[in-house]
């Protein structure tokens, strides 16, 4: 029971059998985007041991900080930091001052006459207690036999280099080899042997540590070093080993630590896939609804084909994907927007651009290279800028300057997204790569347009679509039946005219196709043109021939001209939605003129005699276009008509309508029947407006 019930859901026509398609259309296709792009939102594990050799090259599929080589690193900064030490300036005082002391002292004595002995004696008289400590005769005694011309020179030689060591600090492992530099440093002094042998004997009294280990300093100088370590990151897409290589231990730790060698799965990046699926089915699925309802005319095939023609373009983009990777852009060549244009000739522009924007980011999904977590924006945005342009710009498909235009325009637009991305990156490309990427973009931009033109007239011609394009072909007033029309019947061409400029009006004004209106007002009166005298408007002031028929035989000239009209049209090859308005436009109404002219005379006149054969109007479009042709005949019979008089009469022909059942079977609300009303008032209003009467030429020359 239940399986019949599910069957005869697709059996339906209408918007319910439309609706359970699409619903049920939508699941799948989310099934299928989500199995088009699993892959590239979870990691694949691999099986592999230290010291295997890498099968493929592995990239890491998330950005994540090696802390382990980042510590290392670190470590290894701290460990280069050398030793800090703080020199005493006060021991580099005290020893400067000592010397200034020695040398003062030996020139103080300075006879020659006494023995050296004795001069040794009188200059530690003249030295202080600390300096006679640690300076022994020996020394003092050299230093007495500095010959008194070179004893300014020693003095400032031996200040100088003591000064220099000093300053730069004497650590405690170092004293002996700083006396060993000053001394040789003395050996280069301009004097005399026995003067360096005496200053070189002073150098152990002089240079001594002043230097000391400092913890604090050296602490913070690593802590420094160890912090202007950057952290070790391993981004998204990192080549981790290359194919062929071996895996060593800190390989086998990276694959370790970005999760590719984890037999559990993360299902979060699958909760937030099917998060974003949702979200873009639900679009198209809202897009499809509002296009078939607007569209009444959409048929089960149609959304079977757009259904097949999104999973086709979605398998192009994995192919592109699996056969290699987007670093050689060969997804440039791909024609995407050619489902876009379809979509907009087949369904409608607004579902064309919500399908591009779905498509665009299916696209840098499954063109990430496979790695979690990222999108490629350079595809996605390229995609959705291509297929924008197209739907812009391909429109007339037969015309082939429309086309070559549409060609230059898109390859232009998807040549200026190239160079967009190749100027933005941080890689720099040689210009024979850029020629070539945009000679990518050129040719899918010609196979759009050759793809295009070659698929749409067959797409439209085999699901009966009406698209856009070609109602306006048939709106052209070069087409021979609007010619035929025009030259036949020029009344009723003019009619028509009206007619039409009121039926676009008010299908806009309730959200039906207005251009379907407006081309349907042209071909409405098409009958007309197999006898025109017989109409009206056509008779230009001559004789009427109804006044010499009987209202019968009029009645039935006038009844056969919707039927005549949909006939022409029809061995013409006009859609079944203008063939339906040419023979729908007047239902089953009255021919109330004819049908009491007989009743004056024949009582039992039956009003079937004098009603159209029907049907009445299914549609919108059709039910507006009757409302029209009406209140058009009837406002230009008007002799002065106003405001109050025009809405008057629009208002009675609706409601008559309404009395009269012609409205029963389209699908119009109380509330689009006062939305028309106000468009036609509003329209006629516009046509019939008052104008001002200018005096003729006599009058002005009274005046004058």
């Amino acid at each position: 029971m239940a399986g019949k019930k599910f069957t005869n859901l697709f059996k339906r026509k209408g918007k319910t059998g439309n609706r359970a398609i699409i619903l049920i259309g939508s699941l799948l296709l989310g099934c299928f985007f989500f199995i088009a792009t699993a892959s590239n939102v979870t990691t694949r594990n691999y099986d592999v041991q230290v010291y295997d050799t890498a099968s493929e090259t592995i990239r890491s599929p998330i950005t994540i900080e090696n802390e382990a080589e980042t510590e290392r690193q670190r470590q290894e900064a701290g460990q280069q930091i050398d030793d800090r030490y703080t020199v005493s300036a006060e021991i580099t005082k005290a020893k400067t001052d000592a010397v200034d002391e020695i040398f003062t002292a030996i020139g103080q004595v300075n006879d020659s006459e006494k023995s050296t002995d004795k001069r040794v004696e009188d200059i530690k008289q003249l030295l202080s207690e600390s300096i006679k400590e640690e300076l022994t005769d020996q020394q003092i005694a050299q230093l007495v036999q500095i010959p008194t011309e070179e004893r300014q020179v020693s003095e400032k030689v031996f200040k100088d280099a003591m000064t220099d060591f000093l300053e730069d600090g004497v650590k405690r492992d170092e004293v002996q080899q700083t006396q060993e530099e000053m001394r040789e440093r003395i050996g280069y002094a301009d004097v005399s042997s026995t003067t360096k042998e005496a200053l070189r004997s002073l150098t152990s009294f002089a240079i001594v540590q002043n230097a000391s280990f400092d913890a604090q300093a050296t602490a913070s100088q690593k802590a420094e070093a160890r912090q202007n370590v950057a952290s070790v990151m391993i981004r998204a897409g990192e080549v981790i080993v290359q194919e062929g290589q071996t895996i060593t231990n800190d390989v086998y730790e990276e694959l370790k630590l970005v999760g590719l060698l984890n037999s559990t799965r993360n299902v979060l990046p699958l909760i937030g896939l099917v998060l974003l699926i949702t979200l873009l089915t639900g679009i198209l699925t809202f897009e499809t609804i509002h296009t078939t309802k607007k569209n009444a005319g959409t048929n089960k095939s149609v959304l079977l084909f757009v259904f097949l023609l999104i999973c086709v373009s979605v398998i192009l983009l994995k192919l592109i994907s699996v056969i290699g990777s987007t670093e050689t852009h060969h997804y440039l060549l791909l024609p995407t927007a050619v489902a876009a244009v379809l979509f907009r000739h087949l369904l409608s522009e607004r579902f064309a651009i919500c399908y591009a924007i779905v498509y665009s980011i299916l696209a840098g999904v499954i063109l990430n290279d496979e790695i979690p977590g990222s999108l490629n924006m350079e595809a996605a945005l390229y995609f959705l800028f291509a297929q924008l342009a197209a739907v812009y710009a391909i429109r007339n498909v037969k015309d082939k300057g429309a086309m070559a235009k549409a060609l230059l325009f898109l390859a232009s637009v998807q040549i200026i997204s190239v160079l967009l991305f190749v100027f933005f990156a941080f890689e720099k490309y040689t210009w024979d790569v850029i020629i070539l990427y945009c000679g990518f973009a050129a040719l899918s931009a010609l196979l759009t347009v050759i793809l295009v033109a070659g698929i749409l007239p067959f797409a439209e011609t085999g699901f009966g679509v009406l698209s856009e394009t070609k109602l306006l072909m048939l709106s052209k007033p070069n087409h021979p039946l609007l010619k035929k029309i025009l030259t036949d019947a020029p009344g009723t061409y003019h009619h028509s005219i009206m007619v039409a400029n009121l039926s676009e009006a008010a299908c806009e004004a309730i959200g039906a196709n207005g251009l379907l209106a407006r081309v349907g007002a042209y071909y409405h009166d098409l009958g007309k043109t197999r006898q025109p005298q017989l109409f009206i408007e056509n008779q230009m002031g001559r004789k009427n021939p109804h006044d010499h028929l009987s209202p019968r035989q009029s009645a039935e000239i006038i009844i056969r001209h919707p039927y005549d009209g949909a006939k022409m049209l029809q061995d013409n090859h006009f859609p079944k939605e203008i063939v339906d308005m040419a023979k729908q436009h007047h239902g089953t109404s009255l021919l109330k003129f004819f049908y009491y002219k007989e009743k004056e005379y024949n009582k039992d006149v039956t009003e079937d005699t004098y009603r159209y054969p029907g049907p009445r109007p299914a549609t919108k479009e059709i039910a507006v276009l009757s409302i029209c042709d009406s209140v058009e005949a009837a406002v230009r019979s008007m002799k002065e008509p106003t405001q109050e008089k025009i809405r008057s009469l629009v208002d009675s022909i609706i409601k008559d309508k309404l009395m009269d059942g012609q409205l029963d079977c389209a699908p119009l609300t109380m509330q689009d029947l006062q939305e028309i009303k106000e468009a036609i008032c509003q329209a006629l209003t516009g046509i019939f407006h008052s104008r001002i009467e200018y005096p003729d030429e006599e009058k002005v020359k009274e005046v004058n």
